[in-house]
């Protein structure tokens, strides 16, 4: 009898271990939605960049990752600073090209990359751990070559948790901006139409930036789209109020989860003054 209970219990375990591992994937999959895919003329845009290569053994999987990166340098700026950007989930980095580029006008050199499973970085199902070690690999490389240099990071949507959390784990960047982005993803699912359901303990790629902001060293602008229907404005004041030292929040009238930088682009290098003293 007791052999059977015993039994029974490993069985059911491996039941619930392997739902559990089903749904871990598929939020991996509904939360990145990883492709290989840019959108309207935004690869066009691209094609001037220059590609990086950023490769590194990943203490994560336990593999040989290898990213792929678009350079922009600032023209006739060799001391002009550096930008990490980090995109959101579904496009490719080429579909961050119009953005790419806005940053850069504003007189930063860019190296934006793809997480693994976008684009041509190494292929396999991003996750919230992956990304993270993918930031921080791209960071290392940046203070590698441009030790003197100063450096921001800067994340967009999904990006924006994972410029949070690279910013929390490290004290040689001079900004961090994020735009677009939110509390956590149990907040995001709760702000939606079913978000009523209790989901959020299954909820496994929590990107909980809300209890890591406060540890971002670096004086901190958060950035979002009044009319954004994507991500709830409400979470990136909440974001903001969270975080401690020098900040700013950024509310670009009229503008949605797309078109803040946009839209917005005379208040961004307004706030870029007055944070960073950058002109």
């Amino acid at each position: 009898m007791k052999r059977r209970t015993a039994i029974a219990a490993l069985a059911l375990t491996a039941v619930i271990a392997v739902g559990c591992a089903t749904l871990d994937e598929r939020q991996r999959s509904w939360i990145f939605q990883p492709s290989n895919a840019s959108w309207g003329n935004s690869a066009a845009q691209a094609q001037d960049m220059q590609d990086v290569w950023i490769e590194f053994d990943s203490k994560v999987t336990g593999d040989k990752v290898k990213l792929h990166g678009l350079w922009m340098a600032a023209e006739g700026r060799p001391d002009a600073p550096v930008l990490l950007y980090l995109h959101g989930a579904k496009w490719n980095v080429a579909g961050s090209a119009p953005r790419i580029r806005r940053v850069h006008g504003l007189g930063f050199s860019v190296l934006a990359i793809d997480y693994r499973g976008f684009g041509r970085s190494s292929g396999g199902l991003p996750s919230e751990d992956t990304a993270y070690e993918d930031a921080r690999a791209a960071w290392g490389w940046l203070a590698a070559r441009y030790p003197q240099h100063a450096r921001y990071i800067f994340g967009h949507s999904l990006g924006g948790a994972v410029a949070i959390d690279l910013a929390s784990q490290v004290d040689d960047e001079r900004g961090t901006i994020v735009e677009g982005t939110f509390t956590s993803i149990p907040d995001v699912v709760s702000s939606m139409k079913w978000g009523w359901l209790p989901v959020g303990p299954l909820i496994t790629q929590r990107f909980e930036s809300i209890s890591k902001v406060a540890k971002v060293g670096s004086p901190l602008l958060v950035v979002h789209g009044e009319n954004d229907r994507l991500i709830d404005s409400e979470l990136g004041r909440k974001l903001y109020e969270a975080a401690a030292g020098q900040k700013r929040f950024l509310l670009v009238e009229g503008a949605s989860h797309h078109s803040t930088m946009a839209l917005g682009l005379a208040r961004y290098r307004e706030a870029l003054a007055d944070l960073y003293s950058l002109k």
